[in-house]
């Protein structure tokens, strides 16, 4: 049986938000098309939205009510409401079903937390740019700002007794963050405000949470090591304890409400590897079991406690698993609450093999290779580079209907996870930043001249990628265009110097330690741009776009297609005026792709 792309694509996964204290599960479903809100209790799934764009929620302790987030046709500016569920409907709730409670369309309203009967917010509607922490009572609809010092929020946490805030902002350093302290009800009338980690620290701080008697943060941090542990911060001090750590994998640790239990993650080789371990000691208690051999963490949710700690709901995706919601208990029992696999009937996708491919430097991209058992004698040979974005991100073990359906056509694909990818240690999301861009863009070059070592042709590959994966391919067409038959660009950089000038104005300083900023680095930044040498390119293009997305602008695929038509080469252009920052809706993809597939297919084929 055949798994082409129109099949892929109708594939429904479903991924966990939340879970209450009885065991049911917040979730979020696409079968409608965009992923919406649904509840999973006693084997039922329950869809509970049928919103027009793309949303996510969590439950408001102790009660039968969701806070829903939710923003329009991918603008990204997410507003908050709660949806009543012990009220009777004859379907889904619409808008005319929520009850508004951060809603100004203007700005970003971002869910960070949930307490019994109130919500813990990000906004940025001081400014437009910075972002502060406010609590909202869910019913009186009063609020209180607890942070208002600038920057991008990340996280925040709230002390069990409420005194105290944790809050998460960058850090300056590229994918670095800064644990800050704030003292809600300080003994003076002014704010008190400790910074727990440096703020200049090369070190990431994620998943914060606090010990039940506010003893102690539990962090994961990579703060003096190159991979990422699990430690506990005393918060008056500042004094770090490692509970969980390898030199070998990044560790990522989730703390249950009561303080017992972490739940321990183990990224090895972009798969999950998942143990209970005792929150005082870091002691293994036990291994988890999951049914396959990989689960994806990104993009897809963090796992999440009850409040009682009695379980915990875990978002869970393999190669040959869409997406399914998990249910682990605290005894270390998982047990899978959807069965997505069972779509794909007697089809089993292709399983990629991992391998370390060399470049002139002396490094090794880690690369998963996907390839066809029987292609078409037209076809055999030809190759697709399938480039994540981020750049801080990792390429998975998880379901892709993109990679498997390229395979289907008899491609051979390369996932790799080149210079600034994660789950490789801090050293290698660290070895592209500013300007050593451009060794990212050379380890294509490296993945292109190993092609012939798996039988591959070199004058037949492609390139695809979306967002910083979409520069990937921008930038490989136009440095290295002798390399590339063909390329695939989803939301993706053409410049980036005009880039960072017209992204949103709250993501700007975020990203410009990534990439360089606008006064210090305007040279490279038009030196390391695409679009500055699109007279090299000579591969036709593939681009795709959505007309709201904040982070990308528009702007970026139009210049760079204006720019390779005016020499003549193919460059087809498709926006989407109900899309931002990628394709969130399955009536989008279904026209996008095999539009692209199609492109790929004509240009690759011998």
């Amino acid at each position: 049986m055949r798994l082409d792309i129109v099949r892929l694509l109708g594939c429904t996964s479903r991924r966990a938000f939340d879970v209450d204290d009885s065991g049911r599960v917040l979730a979020g479903s696409d079968e409608s098309g965009s992923v919406q809100l649904a509840e999973i209790a006693g084997g039922e799934v329950s869809a509970l939205t049928a919103l027009p764009g793309a949303v996510s929620g969590r439950y408001l302790p102790g009660e039968r009510a969701v806070v829903v987030q939710h923003d329009t046709d991918g603008d990204e500016r997410s507003q908050l409401s709660l949806l009543t569920l012990d009220v009777p409907r004859t379907g889904p709730a619409t808008m005319r079903d929520l009850r508004p409670l951060v809603h100004d369309s203007r700005y970003v309203h971002r869910l960070l937390d949930v307490l019994p009967g109130r919500v813990v917010y990000a906004t940025n509607r001081r400014n437009g740019v910075d972002f502060d922490v406010v609590v909202r009572s869910a019913t009186s609809g009063a609020e209180e700002v607890v942070y208002d010092r600038g920057g991008m929020v990340l996280e925040a946490a709230s002390s069990p007794d409420g005194r105290y805030l944790a809050v998460t902002v960058p850090a300056e350093k590229p994918l670095s963050d800064q644990i800050i302290l704030v003292d809600t009800m300080p003994v003076t009338a002014d704010e008190e405000v400790t910074e727990l980690t440096d703020a200049d620290a090369h070190a990431r701080h994620t998943g914060v949470r606090w010990l039940p008697d506010a003893s102690a943060l539990v962090v994961t941090t990579n703060l003096d090591r190159d991979r990422t542990g699990v430690a506990r911060i005393d918060p008056r001090t500042g004094e770090r304890r490692w509970l969980v750590t390898s030199d070998e994998h990044d560790l990522t640790g989730w703390l249950a409400p009561d303080g017992s239990t972490l739940l321990v993650q183990a990224n090895v080789e972009g798969a999950a590897r998942l143990a209970l371990h005792d929150a005082a000691t870091g002691a293994v208690r036990r291994d988890v079991r999951l049914p396959g051999d990989g689960w994806c963490t990104y993009p897809l949710p963090a796992p999440v406690w009850s409040p009682n700690s009695r379980f915990a709901a875990l978002s869970y995706s393999s190669t040959a698993t869409p997406g399914d919601a998990l249910l682990l208990d605290s005894g270390g029992e998982v047990r899978a609450l959807t069965d997505s696999a069972a779509q794909l009937g007697s089809a089993r996708p292709v399983p990629p093999t991992a391998h370390r491919v060399p470049t002139p430097d002396g490094e090794q991209v880690p690369c998963f290779v996907y390839a066809p058992e029987n292609p078409p004698p037209d076809v055999a040979g030809s190759s697709v580079l399938f480039v994540h974005g981020g750049p801080e991100a990792q390429s998975v073990q998880a379901f892709n209907p993109i990679v498997q359906a390229l395979v289907d056509q008899g491609h051979t694909v390369l996932v790799p996870n080149v210079r600034g990818s994660t789950g490789y240690g801090k050293r290698w999301y660290s070895a592209d930043d500013v300007r050593r861009r451009l060794s990212a863009v050379d380890d294509l070059a490296a993945l292109h001249d190993w092609l012939p070592s798996l039988g591959l042709d070199p004058s037949r590959a492609a390139l695809w990628g979306g967002s910083y994966g979409g520069y990937m391919v921008l930038a490989g067409l136009a440095f290295q265009p002798e390399r590339w038959a063909a390329g695939v660009d989803i939301v993706g950089i053409s410049s980036l110097l005009t880039f960072l000038e017209n992204t949103a104005a709250y993501r700007r300083a975020h990203r410009e330690r990534e990439y360089g900023s606008l006064r210090d680095d305007a040279d490279f930044l038009r030196e390391a741009s695409p679009l500055t040498r699109a007279d090299a390119i000579s591969a036709p293009l593939f681009v795709l776009h959505g007309a709201n997305d904040p982070r990308v602008p528009l702007s970026e695929a139009e210049q760079l297609a204006q720019a390779v038509r005016a020499k003549g080469i193919e460059c087809e252009l498709l926006v989407y005026a109900d899309e931002g920052h990628g394709l969130a809706k399955r009536v989008n993809r279904l026209d996008a792709y095999p539009r692209a597939l199609a492109f790929l297919l004509r240009h690759l084929r011998r």
